[in-house]
């Protein structure tokens, strides 16, 4: 800060760093300026605390006028609004919202990005979902995350690829309240942010013990600082199997890594490098689903159907996972919030197609909830078996030799395998003349068999309700 003497020639300043919070220190300011610009010190302290009350004033209107502009959404014209209920308003709405996906850029993956978009979509309602993404490195994941927060209102998604350890605890009390968030890299996630960010999941609220100086009397204070949600995410991750606190709050999406699916890829690419792709139009359709997303309102639900359905037993953390499915089925019913019927107390009532429609997208995650092996292991244990079969079930094989065959990276075979040995799925057999080990499969499980029971399961319970 400078105090200047407005009438000497030439004009003399003081220069100090002062807390104008702190009382004491403002005196001896204004007493150590006066004596050196030959002022009265009373009138420099007076004016310090005028200047204190003018920037409190400057500080309480710029903090308001960012509130107001946090509170603004955006206004949808009448044409479009009333083109966006129509929308909602069509039978079979969830497969016209996947067929739009389709038409905006994400290729294939079909269950999935249906999925992924009811999660997401969740965002703004009292029970929030979440999912966690597994692949492979460049399997498309992160595309496939960054493409389905796009068609969600851009206000209310937050996308972070790198998150410090006490970040989280220094938002805004309401900041991440009915928030996206998309995590693009988890595994890059420091420990005490992954605690904080899990805690947002399940608690929907974090608050942490620090200290800091009182506006009023300057003091140094301990107090505690929450910052509220609840908020709906969508992760992506290489190790899914090593986040085992994570994976029982989330929906498990093992995106496809077939050759099918990446042919379909390469052909999208190419289309789109030789100017086939009407960029304008997926553009289009994405703000058309952003409109509808801000028209869907959240409500409560009734289910009747709810003690009707039980998961598979077998099933990792089961008490969760249907807590997740019934969450779901609600989820569903909201999106079909203008064709749905109401209680008399209000709620929306769940039908039974509401229920058919969240078991059907959601079935392979409940398969991965099933399965011990996550969904890029699962993948690679079919192909290991597949290619096995055609040499003899007896058949003994090395690192280097289904490395080169499946054509995957060092470090994921070397994972791979590891992962695989753990779980006594295979197992070692001999050390070659070039010290490098060779293994065959000890465990030959049928889940075709199990998802195929399973499936059974749930569509007779289905055709009782």
């Amino acid at each position: 800060m400078v105090i200047e003497s407005s009438g000497s020639t030439p004009k003399l300043k003081s220069r100090m760093k002062l807390d104008l919070y702190e009382d004491k220190q403002t005196e001896r300011v204004a007493r150590d300026a006066s004596e050196k610009l030959n002022l009265r010190s009373d009138l420099i302290e007076s004016d310090l605390n005028i200047l204190t009350d003018l920037l409190d004033e400057y500080r309480e209107s710029v903090v308001g006028q960012s509130e107001q502009e946090q509170e603004q959404r955006i206004i949808i014209p009448p044409t479009e609004k009333d083109k966006c209920i129509k929308f909602l308003k069509t039978p079979n709405l969830l497969q016209n919202i996947n067929e739009l996906i389709g038409k905006s850029g994400v290729v294939g993956e079909e269950n999935n990005r249906l999925f992924l978009f009811g999660i997401a979509s969740s965002y703004k309602m009292n029970d929030t979902l979440h999912a966690l993404i597994q692949g492979s490195s460049g399997s498309g994941k992160t595309h496939l995350l960054t493409t389905i927060m796009d068609f969600m209102p851009p206000e209310d998604t937050i996308s972070l690829t790198r998150v410090t350890e006490s970040s989280f605890y220094n938002y805004g009390q309401y900041e991440l309240q009915n928030k996206l968030i998309g995590m693009e890299d988890y595994d890059g996630l420091e420990e005490k942010a992954e605690l904080a960010f899990r805690e947002l999941q399940s608690k929907g609220m974090i608050s942490s013990s620090t200290s800091g100086k009182d506006e009023h009397t300057g003091q140094i204070t301990g107090y505690i600082k929450k910052v509220y949600g609840p908020i709906a995410s969508l992760s992506a991750t290489t190790q899914g199997e090593i986040y085992e606190d994570n994976m029982s709050r989330c929906f498990l999406v093992a995106v496809d890594e077939s050759a099918e699916q990446t042919q379909r890829i390469i052909k999208y690419q190419n289309q789109r490098a030789a100017g086939k792709i009407n960029k304008q139009k997926e553009k289009e359709t994405q703000t058309f689903l952003r409109n509808c997303m801000r028209l869907l309102q959240p409500m409560e639900v009734i289910n009747p159907y709810a003690d009707k359905i039980d998961l598979p037993q077998e099933a990792h953390k089961i008490r969760r996972l249907n807590d997740l499915f019934q969450s779901y089925v609600k989820q569903i019913t909201i999106l079909n919030q203008h064709q749905r019927s109401r209680a008399s107390t209000g709620e929306l009532l769940t039908q039974k197609e509401d229920v058919q429609t969240a078991i059907e997208i959601m079935f392979d995650s409940i398969i991965l909830k099933v399965d011990e092996l996550d969904g890029s292991l699962r993948d690679f244990y079919e192909k290991l078996k597949n290619y096995v079969k055609t040499k003899g079930k007896n058949y003994e094989f090395g690192q280097r030799e289904i490395r080169q065959t499946f054509r995957i990276s060092k470090s994921q075979m070397h994972r791979n395998i590891n992962s695989l040995l753990e779980l006594e799925y295979i197992v070692k057999t001999y050390v070659s003349a070039r010290n490098t080990f060779h293994y065959k499969i000890a465990y030959w499980d049928n889940m075709d068999k199990t998802r195929q029971r399973i499936k059974d399961q749930l569509h007779k319970q289905l055709d009782q309700l």
